[in-house]
């Protein structure tokens, strides 16, 4: 009997360890691809004489997106998009970056919180 104890213990514990690794493969078969950096679109843009240099940024559908955006005015920016969910501070004569989601075809605006004349858009075809 002793010896069965024995097997039954180290059994258990080798059926511990498989399942938990038996589990794990379905569900990552299973769960979507996250993106990865591979996969993401940079787009760069200049903010100068309160303008955005270009107005218009292009970007595909289903693509995670990083924009940089460069301050080139004399005052701090504000880089922000309600329709695509960020605001990001931008330092006179600085660089930020901002990540936005994969987007569905469409013409999503941005601005500078501070100038609300300073508009451009993110165009996804």
């Amino acid at each position: 009997m002793t010896g069965q104890r024995r097997i039954t213990a180290a059994t258990r514990r080798s059926f511990g360890i498989g399942a938990a690794a038996l589990l794990l493969v379905p569900a990552a078969a299973l769960s979507p691809r996250a993106a990865g950096a591979d996969d993401t679109v940079t787009l760069s843009i200049t903010l100068k004489d309160h303008k955005f240099d270009p107005a218009e940024l292009h970007a595909p559908p289903g693509k995670p997106i990083e924009i940089k955006v460069r301050n080139l005015n004399d005052i701090v920016s504000e880089f922000e998009s309600s329709d695509l969910h960020f605001e990001k501070i931008v330092p006179v004569g600085a660089e930020a970056s901002v990540h936005v989601r994969p987007q569905q075809p469409g013409r999503y605006n941005f601005f500078d919180d501070f100038h609300h004349d300073s508009q451009g858009y993110l165009v996804v075809p």
